[in-house]
């Protein structure tokens, strides 16, 4: 068992630290061009290494903190890629059977996170935040999923919107875990729960500059 451990959590560093470098780049740089997609693509695959990896640690180690970073990595990644493949069809999406697995996962995960949060903060336990915090954005996350795959989105072009607000989170995710692990370096006191929402805080409202500056509204 303590191999399979080793094993996995070096999958888990190796492909969080790829996914870290090559969503950074993407970050800041154009989008849309070639490098953007090929970018894209290795960051893709190395978030969804990271994210199994870390849900398979999370049942290894009993770990909330791995179990939330897998579940949003996973879902955010897969998601966001998915988007992609969701553009209308004669002015109609066409989502899969996998397409709305991954969003009642998410669903389901999203209810598990707030009442686990409920019960945390009842004892007493701040990181209760963290975990009302992803749930409630998990469920915002699948709430815009029913609306895109009925239909029933007010953007023209809104799987190119979800797949840079679903990108963008996978990225936090993997920055949010790097902050959590790595925090104890920079020695400064804060709160675990303040750390876990530092990213979270700085980042989105990028996604929402970048929402107004590319979505079409419908005529």
């Amino acid at each position: 068992m303590e191999s399979i451990f080793t094993i996995v959590l070096i999958l888990h560093i190796v492909g969080g630290t790829l996914g870290l470098l090559t969503g950074t780049i993407n970050l800041f740089r154009k989008k849309g061009d070639a490098n953007h997609k090929k970018n894209g693509i290795l960051f893709t695959y190395s978030m969804f290494i990271s994210g199994f990896a870390a849900l398979i640690l999370s049942f290894i180690n009993q770990s909330n903190f791995l179990f939330i970073v897998g579940i949003f990595t996973l879902y955010l990644v897969s998601s966001g890629h998915r988007y992609l493949h969701l553009k209308p069809i004669k002015n109609k999406p066409e989502p899969k059977i996998l397409d709305w697995f991954i969003s009642i996962t998410m669903l389901l995960s999203g209810i598990l996170f707030i009442g686990l949060g409920i019960s945390f903060l009842l004892n007493s336990d701040n990181f209760g935040i963290v975990l009302i915090t992803f749930g409630s954005l998990g469920l915002i996350f699948v709430l815009q999923d029913f609306q895109n795959y009925k239909g029933n989105s007010k953007i023209e072009n809104f799987w190119l919107i979800a797949h840079i607000g679903r990108m963008t989170g996978a990225y936090i995710a993997s920055l949010t875990a790097f902050l959590v692990v790595n925090w104890h370096i920079t020695n400064i006191a804060l709160p675990s729960f303040l750390v876990w929402l530092f990213p979270t805080a700085v980042l989105v409202p990028f996604i929402v500059k970048w929402n107004r500056k590319y979505e079409i509204k419908k005529k």
